[in-house]
């Protein structure tokens, strides 16, 4: 890959689901793009490289940003996908899975922040993209950590968005019910199985974000199946 490239990326949780789909687009636009998940993609595209990384443990971030800034050079997109749902109630679940949605969910998201955005702000430029949900503010039974996650990661995308403007643009893309896996890995199986939205759905949006012109931002995307009431 060459160090100088201008179109340069990055996803977390970029082997499957919405990860992928946005992977493969901005891959598909000419982009290099790096990879970063715990599961090694059953894909392959000849921009895209993966690389092994688990965002919520702090070494990893590190060996990940080292990896790429020796190889890339600066980011300028950071779209920052990984995450994971739960299914239980907040009276019967198992703390130590609700710990590992915060620390996947929110802690993940803010090392990759602080890994990969000053090098951003030294070249006063690039864009980071957080992939949210619409149960960020909506409280559902069974969704409880998952949402107060995304909410979290709401509050966080704003307060980059405050703190690095005008520099860095910074998008919230929140999707309703999606066709990925989702549910099911996350003990879910009944809930809008025939979802019209798609991955590429939201790939399409997170490339619009990052297409508008200079000076003007895109901050919160809310993309959901006609058909759902939240």
């Amino acid at each position: 890959m060459n160090k100088n490239h201008l179109f340069t990326a990055l996803v977390t949780g970029g082997s499957s689901g919405i990860g992928k789909a946005i992977a493969l687009k901005l891959a598909e636009e000419k982009y290099k793009v790096v990879n970063a998940d715990v599961i090694e993609p059953a894909y392959t595209h000849c921009n895209i490289r993966y690389i092994s990384c688990d965002v919520s443990k702090s070494s990893d971030v590190t060996n990940l940003f080292t990896s790429v800034k020796n190889d890339l050079g600066t980011l300028g997109i950071l779209v920052l996908n990984a995450g994971k749902g739960n299914h239980e109630l907040l009276a019967e679940g198992d703390p130590e899975k609700w710990q590992d949605v915060v620390n996947l969910n929110i802690m993940g998201t803010l090392r990759c922040i602080r890994a990969f955005v000053p090098q951003m702000l030294e070249n006063k430029k690039g864009d980071v993209v957080i992939i949210s949900s619409v149960s960020s503010g909506k409280a559902h039974t069974y969704g409880g950590v998952y949402s107060a996650s995304k909410a979290a990661i709401d509050m966080i995308s704003e307060t980059l968005r405050i703190e690095t403007e005008p520099h860095i643009r910074v998008t919230t893309v929140k999707p309703g019910t999606a066709a990925t896996g989702f549910f099911k890995n996350s003990g879910r199986k009944d809930y809008y199985p025939d979802a019209s939205l798609t991955a590429e759905n939201i790939a399409e949006d997170v490339w619009y974000a990052i297409n508008k012109p200079p000076g003007t931002s895109i901050n919160t995307i809310v993309t959901r199946p006609t058909g759902q009431l939240f």
